[in-house]
């Protein structure tokens, strides 16, 4: 299965198990999200990718400027962290592609709130063998406009669910980054872009390919 068909398994599964009332405030969630308007100024296909300097899991801060000049493209994927199921399933697809990634001259890098310890936890159950970057506090996120906060009453739902952002993330912001997916050249030219406020969805592996 394609990635997107594999994320409609997964949203198809979870709406047979998630309540009625909850599906409601999630959705009413994402549609609010569209109807803000956050995406108009995000960081499109045509903008320059700003200079990034952030810790990846082992704490170790990795510069993507300096491998933009080491002559690399880029493939970026911001996730919103190892409890999210769509996530794991993106990763795990990544992870998958990462040798056709790699051919084309490009590195990948997913980008997360997510503490490192956190992240450390999903790289390795995801067997991830690609750069895992964290992005404290959503600032970077923010500061591409792809980041939101999460009303109270869904992120009360989440707490019911188990899903714990102050744990995931050492903050109480409740925000999160836009499903987000950005093919960068050398030059630090974005050269494709995957924007969607609906989390369930995600660049499918095959665009990211034929983007490079």
């Amino acid at each position: 299965m394609s990635l997107t068909e594999q994320l409609k398994a997964v949203a198809d599964e979870m709406s047979s198990k998630i309540p009625a009332e909850a599906q409601v405030v999630m959705e009413a969630a994402i549609n609010d999200l569209k109807n803000s308007n956050l995406l108009d100024k995000a960081l499109k296909t045509g903008g320059t990718l700003p200079s990034i300097s952030l810790p990846n899991a082992k704490g170790e801060t990795i510069s993507l400027q300096s491998k933009l000049e080491a002559g690399k493209k880029l493939v970026i994927a911001f996730y919103r962290g190892g409890w999210c199921p769509y996530c794991n399933v993106e990763l795990q697809a990544l992870q998958k592609i990462l040798p056709e990634i790699e051919a084309k001259g490009a590195e990948l890098i997913a980008i997360t709130p997510e503490s490192p310890d956190n992240s450390l936890s999903t790289t390795e159950k995801n067997e991830l063998t690609f750069e895992v970057l964290t992005d404290k506090d959503n600032k970077l996120a923010y500061s591409l406009n792809l980041a939101y906060q999460l009303p109270e009453e869904l992120d009360k739902i989440y707490k019911d669910f188990g899903l714990d952002l102050e744990a995931s993330q050492g903050n109480k912001d409740r925000t999160l980054p836009i499903a987000a997916t950005y093919v960068v050249d050398a030059s630090g030219k974005v050269t494709y872009h995957f924007l969607k406020e609906d989390y369930k969805l995600r660049a499918d592996t095959s665009e990211i390919l034929s983007a490079l």
